[in-house]
């Protein structure tokens, strides 16, 4: 919801227009939002990620008995 105006400013590029530094600085914060994301939704959203749900699932459980819960 956060970075719901992040699509109309990357096709500016993609349509031939040119960003001017308003923009540039909307980009930076839309980034800087989604870098506060958990790796493990932005790994997710990667081409092919539901084939590995299955290791992800494994390493998050290796790690929970690692810490000894």
């Amino acid at each position: 919801m956060a970075t719901r105006g992040i699509m109309p400013l990357l096709m500016k590029a993609r349509n031939g227009e040119r960003w001017t530094l308003d923009d540039r600085e909307a980009l930076l914060v839309h980034l800087r939002r989604m870098a506060h994301l958990s790796p493990y939704l932005v790994a997710l959203l990667l081409p092919g990620s539901v084939l590995l749900l299955p290791i992800y699932a494994w390493w998050l459980d290796r790690r929970r008995l690692r810490r000894g819960e």
